[in-house]
């Protein structure tokens, strides 16, 4: 029985990590496509980046409303919801007819797949042993970048065979089906565990602002987003202007940092799970984020002075791979914290990262159009690395300051 339950959590995880590289794929595939979009609808790139940011909203506003849901309702439904909704806009993207529309499609698109992450964290929280949580979601978040970075080459394949529209509408069919293979096979809790959730205590989520660490861990993470949204959005169309690249010279270009940064999650996790095994456990969630910040700092300042595209992407790519070391510990020392609000507290996290996201995607072409170039921007995203590292200085999680002998099972 003990052998099947830990199978059946590392079924959980592959999952988890088919929906992560799914929810990239369906949020990224617009960047992908922003030329044949952009050029059927005339939008100009500021148009463009009032489309990336509306999705960037809605994500960041319904983050802890899907936490709860996930909270209260268990990851089983939760997901099952939320995957068939955002897949339904997805699909809806393709039957998009000019700017208002978009927005508002890709609005409701960002509130649905908000549910995505903090679902899942209420997943690895009822399945995974604190020790093996920093592995779970290097793995969850890997599959994010390596959606994105596949999102690029497949788009532009789709693009070849189909119009841009018509390729929304079976990204949003893959999504459903993910949704129903879902819903037939996860349970909430392995089979055994006591199934306790959060149902009869309505106010929870006012005493989940009181938990150390929670504005930190909010501060924080909204630096990381702030850069990660950049490689998300802007890289691909920024590469090509800035350097004069073609269309697949480009896709090649940008899938590095991302298949870096998919990297960084499986050797963040590993990195927290060794370090919670060892004498620094109480450093096991911060070592990996301050690392991470301060190489992501570095390299933004080192890409104001790259003149190549082969210069400016290397600089992409170890930015992108400094950021992502980052998410496995944040995620994890919120699962630390959250006890059984872990989707909830988790959300709130995510919710300022998104807001981190919507700003980005905002402040690139703001700050492009004011100076002439993005060194201010990278600039200011430098500095909010370096501000991040003051905020993992003094976040320290109860359950390893007590040894981890105060994990809280949902």
């Amino acid at each position: 029985m003990i052998a099947a339950a830990g199978k059946r959590r590392y079924v959980v995880v592959l999952f988890l990590f088919v929906l992560s590289m799914i929810t990239y794929i369906d949020r990224v595939c617009i960047s992908a496509a922003k030329e044949p979009i952009a050029a059927e609808l005339s939008l100009s790139d500021s148009a463009m980046g009032l489309v990336f940011s509306a999705f960037a909203l809605g994500y960041a506003v319904a983050q802890i409303p899907t936490g709860r849901l996930a909270d209260k309702t268990g990851p089983r439904l939760a997901l099952t919801a939320v995957v068939c909704v955002w897949s339904a806009f997805t699909a809806l993207t393709g039957a998009a007819w000019n700017l208002v529309s978009l927005v508002v499609i890709r609005l409701f698109f960002g509130v649905a797949e908000a549910g995505a992450f903090p679902g899942s964290a209420r997943a690895i929280a009822n399945w995974m042993p604190a020790g093996e949580r920093g592995r779970a979601n290097g793995v969850l978040f890997s599959g994010s970048r390596l959606g994105a970075a596949l999102s690029f080459p497949l788009i532009a394949w789709m693009l070849g065979r189909w119009t841009w529209r018509s390729s929304f509408f079976i990204l949003g069919g893959v999504g459903l089906a993910w949704s129903l293979a879902w819903f037939l096979w996860f349970r909430d809790h392995p089979a055994g565990a006591v199934a306790v959730r959060d149902n009869a205590r309505p106010v929870a989520w006012l005493h989940m602002w009181r938990r150390p660490g929670i504005g930190l861990a909010m501060a924080q993470y909204f630096a990381t987003n702030f850069t990660t949204f950049l490689v998300l959005s802007w890289m691909l169309p920024y590469m090509k202007k800035q350097y004069a690249l073609s269309d697949a010279r480009a896709a090649v270009y940008v899938m590095l940092p991302l298949l870096m940064a998919a990297a960084a999650q499986w050797f963040a996790g590993w990195v927290v799970d060794s370090l919670y095994r060892s004498p620094l456990r109480a450093w096991s969630r911060r070592i990996p984020a301050i690392a991470g910040f301060t190489l992501s700092a570095v390299a933004l300042l080192a890409l104001t002075q790259a003149r190549t595209a082969e210069t400016a992407i290397v600089w992409f790519t170890i930015a992108a791979f400094g950021a992502d070391l980052t998410v496995s510990p944040s995620w994890v020392f919120c699962t630390d914290i959250a006890g059984a609000d872990a989707g909830s507290v988790s959300g709130a996290m995510n919710m300022m990262g998104n807001i981190g996201s919507f700003v980005s995607a905002n402040a690139f072409p703001f700050l492009f159009g004011l100076t002439g170039s993005a060194s201010a921007y990278f600039g200011v995203t430098a500095a909010m690395n370096l501000l991040a590292v003051l905020c993992w200085l003094k976040m320290k999680s109860p359950l390893l300051e007590s040894g981890g002998r105060r994990e809280v099972r949902p």
